[in-house]
């Protein structure tokens, strides 16, 4: 049985350097290479995120960031939420987004959270009571759909 993860939810000026290129690096490992994807990952928007950073045995394994309402959309939100390729098939997807919606109503109240889901990623969401709330679109070249949590 794997080790278990412990997570931590911090603003930017609270990541470490180490943290910081940690989560860059999946992020880039992920979005970039694995999923071929050449895109600007570095938005612009990381300082205005709280980061959740899940690590097991130091490994950064899992993470998303989650934003207040009125940043990215009306509402609160998360984003970039991804695993470790190394950790995938231990269901740490359900996890991260388990935790995601758990620290972003601890911190800002519980409220509607909307996502910009991967398209084929919809079940998955659904599964976490995330409702699509419009038309398929394109970004990046990979189609997308919003969705939305409601408490």
């Amino acid at each position: 049985m794997p080790t278990p993860v412990v997570w931590s939810f911090d603003r930017f000026l609270e990541l470490s350097l180490h943290d910081l290129y940690e989560l860059l690096r999946l992020r880039s490992e992920v979005f970039v290479v694995e999923q071929q994807c050449v895109f600007q990952d570095m938005d612009g928007s990381d300082d205005q995120a709280m980061h959740l950073l899940g690590r097991r045995d130091g490994r950064l394994v899992a993470y998303a960031r989650c934003f207040p309402a009125g940043v990215k959309y009306a509402e609160a939100s998360i984003g970039r939420i991804v695993t470790s390729p190394t950790a995938r098939g231990e269901k740490l997807g359900h996890d991260v987004v388990n935790e995601s919606v758990a620290r972003l109503c601890k911190v800002w109240g519980v409220q509607p959270v909307r996502i910009g889901a991967q398209s084929r990623l919809q079940a998955f969401y659904e599964g976490h009571g995330f409702v699509a709330t419009g038309p398929h679109y394109v970004e990046d070249g990979i189609d997308h759909v919003e969705m939305l949590w409601k408490p």
